[in-house]
């Protein structure tokens, strides 16, 4: 069985082996890494296009209200920022930080979507000066804060509550957000998310026009949507003492994706069925107006369509234990195995063509033995100067990059039909080369 069909789940969509190097969009790996450098992310831009296209498809035709809103979270950057903006998606931002990047791409402000539970008055301030479309307001002090800003500014904004409905999503317990001890969101079974509902309707500044329950991330199983939007309703419907009318309801994002071959997720459609259904009959049952929809992929949109590129130094060989296959990258730029304990599968992108020939353990080159991007990879006999492509690194690792060691952040590039270009430099020069093009 070649690489290709393998890892036909993990890999882009335009990949491919040419002359036994891996190629992503039509881009030579090898010639990209010489070209550029390692460590590399290289982003395919088709997959990524495929991926909006077929969130916007999937939930359009089962729900006609849908709005496809992408969380910046897991990776923004202005290129990425215009290709959203033509595939029609809004943005969620969680920081005055990310607010700026869609700001500095010119992203439609009215299609943002600002989280965040811990809102500082300068990144509020930031918010409604830009005209932000909504504000999904995750605590009682900013909410107060949140509508001395707005009546200060002479607006009135529109704001979501963000609740937690206490569903667990049967994730890992750093990336899980909807039980009731969590930091996040007003919860329901305590009383305070109906307090804030209240204290939302009387705001002089304030409009609320929908509630939010996120409720994790990683999540394989449709059931705790379906449980936590039965929780929702049923707490919408009965705000309406308090003269709530439900406008948009947002179940959150957390789509699961295939990180390794022997785990695979489900399809987009999986989640697109099950969502629409239980909001639709939960409407029904209760008596609601069917509200816009509002699903927030950031995961599923860029995860697999990363991949990261690195060359292989040392090597260690423990005969009867391991063999360590040393890369010039590691938890700096990729801090989800060390973290969480995520998974990953590996190829020789140089040696794509040839079978594997022994069991590996790719380790980073920085200064902490969890220091791991992937255990126990199938590869071809690896040696110095050979070049290691690690699948699905499109989400979460650039975010959450360090200059661990001092070293320098890897360079970002866009591929397409054959072409490259550089998203975000990497160089001990204070000036880009002359094709960087953000």
């Amino acid at each position: 069985m070649s690489v290709l069909e393998r890892m036909s789940g993990i890999l882009p969509d335009t990949a491919a082996v040419n002359k036994g190097h891996l190629a992503i969009g039509g881009c030579d790996t090898v010639d990209l890494a010489g070209r550029y450098g390692t460590p590399l992310y290289i982003f395919d831009e088709l997959t990524l296009r495929h991926n909006c296209m077929r969130f916007v498809a999937e939930y359009g035709r089962r729900y006609q209200e849908t709005r496809v809103i992408y969380a910046a979270k897991a990776y923004i950057s202005p290129a990425l920022a215009h290709i959203l903006q033509d595939e029609g998606l809004g943005l969620d931002v969680v920081s005055g930080g990310e607010l700026s990047i869609a700001k500095s791409a010119g992203f439609p402000m009215e299609s943002v979507y600002f989280h965040g539970n811990n809102k500082q008055q300068e990144e509020i301030d930031l918010a409604i000066a830009s005209g932000v479309g909504r504000i999904v307001v995750d605590n009682t002090y900013e909410l107060g804060m949140l509508d001395r800003a707005a009546k200060k500014a002479g607006v009135t904004r529109d704001i979501m509550l963000r609740l937690t409905p206490g569903i667990d999503a049967h994730t890992h317990q750093h990336i899980a957000t909807g039980i009731l001890d969590t930091k996040f969101g007003f919860p329901i079974a305590s009383g305070q998310a109906e307090e804030a509902v209240a204290a939302a309707m009387k705001a002089s500044n304030l409009n609320l026009v929908g509630l939010h329950a996120h409720i994790g991330s990683l999540i394989y199983s449709a059931e705790p949507y379906e449980d936590a939007i039965d929780v929702v309703m049923r707490f919408a419907a009965s705000m309406k003492k308090h003269g709530l009318a439900l406008k948009e309801f947002s179940p959150g994002g957390g789509f699961a994706v295939q990180y390794t071959i022997d785990k695979p997720a489900p399809d987009i459609s999986y989640y697109a069925e099950a969502i629409t259904n239980e909001v639709r009959s939960r409407c029904i049952e209760l008596g609601l107006e069917l509200p816009l929809l509002v699903v927030e992929p950031g995961r599923a949109i860029v995860a697999r369509a990363g991949v990261s590129l690195y060359s292989v130094g040392s090597i260690k060989e423990i005969p009867g234990v391991r063999k360590y296959v040393a890369v010039d990258g590691g938890m700096a730029d990729n801090i989800r195995p060390a973290l969480y304990g995520s998974r990953y599968e590996a190829l020789l992108a140089n040696k794509a063509g040839e079978k594997p020939a022994e069991r590996t353990t790719v380790a980073g080159k920085f200064c902490e033995s969890g220091d791991i991007l992937a255990r126990d990879a199938s590869l071809p006999r690896a040696g110095p100067g050979d070049l290691v492509a690690i699948p699905v690194t499109g989400a979460y690792c650039l975010p959450m990059a360090s200059n661990y060691n001092a070293s320098l952040k890897p360079a970002v590039v866009m591929v397409r039909e054959g072409k490259s270009r550089l998203i975000r430099f990497c160089f001990n020069d204070a000036a880009p080369p002359e094709n960087y093009t953000e």
